[in-house]
């Protein structure tokens, strides 16, 4: 049958080993630079600007420039969730380009996944929450009750704000690897931002861990308890 989506192209345009570095590098959620992309994929200017806009014209990235450089980032969480699901698959069957060490566990503990957190923090908040009823599975998929409207508000996150977006406030996102959810949406991101404003995390700056504070930690704790 030739009907429906045609999926081998995207995969090709992922598949190569520089556009998929490039888009895993920028699952951290910040835009980067052609010249921070080809780093990160160990190519040349020349072939990352060839890569990047291949990757732009298929819809997978958008550009802003901003002065002198042009700066990428993922189009959506559609696309995150994606590739964050392919991380996920190639990690089940072994297939790693992570050098092990201190770096790699810090990934697994806790780090940003496009604009939310992952990791088994991630997964503990996600699990904390639904446990609680905080979070629901209704018709329209993963929302949050009323008791969670008000531990969100509590949180300082303004939930009519969220509702009023088009983006969903609640979505599941697979963690690549616990290989269980975590909690991405306009919600996600928001906690995910309090928790920086708070002073509980801060990012590694040398890969898409985040670290906690000690007192972030405790913070965290008693606010998703397991």
């Amino acid at each position: 049958m030739r009907e429906g989506p045609d999926i081998s192209r995207l995969a090709a345009l992922i598949g190569d080993p520089g556009r998929a570095a490039m888009l895993v590098a920028l699952m951290g959620g910040q835009a980067l630079t052609a010249a921070e992309l080809a780093a990160e994929a160990g190519v040349t200017a020349p072939t990352a600007s060839g890569h990047l806009a291949r990757l732009s014209d298929a819809g997978l990235l958008t550009v802003r420039k901003q002065g002198r450089h042009k700066y990428f980032a993922l189009a959506s969480a559609e696309v995150a969730a994606v590739v964050e699901g392919l991380m996920g698959l190639a990690d089940s069957h072994g297939l790693t380009r992570t050098r092990p060490g201190p770096r790699d566990e810090g990934m697994r503990e806790a780090r940003v996944c496009y604009n939310h957190l992952a990791g088994r923090r991630g997964v503990q908040m996600y699990d904390s929450l639904a446990a609680r009823g905080l979070l629901e599975v209704g018709a329209e998929g993963l929302v949050l009750s009323q008791a969670g409207r008000v531990f969100a508000g509590g949180l300082g996150v303004d939930v009519g704000a969220l509702e009023t977006a088009r983006t969903p406030v609640c979505r599941e996102c697979l963690d690549w690897s616990e290989r269980r959810s975590h909690l991405a949406g306009s919600l996600g991101r928001a906690i995910f931002a309090r928790m920086e404003r708070g002073g509980w995390i801060r990012r590694d700056g040398e890969s898409r861990a985040v670290v906690f504070s000690r007192s972030g930690l405790g913070e965290f704790e008693a606010a998703f308890p397991v």
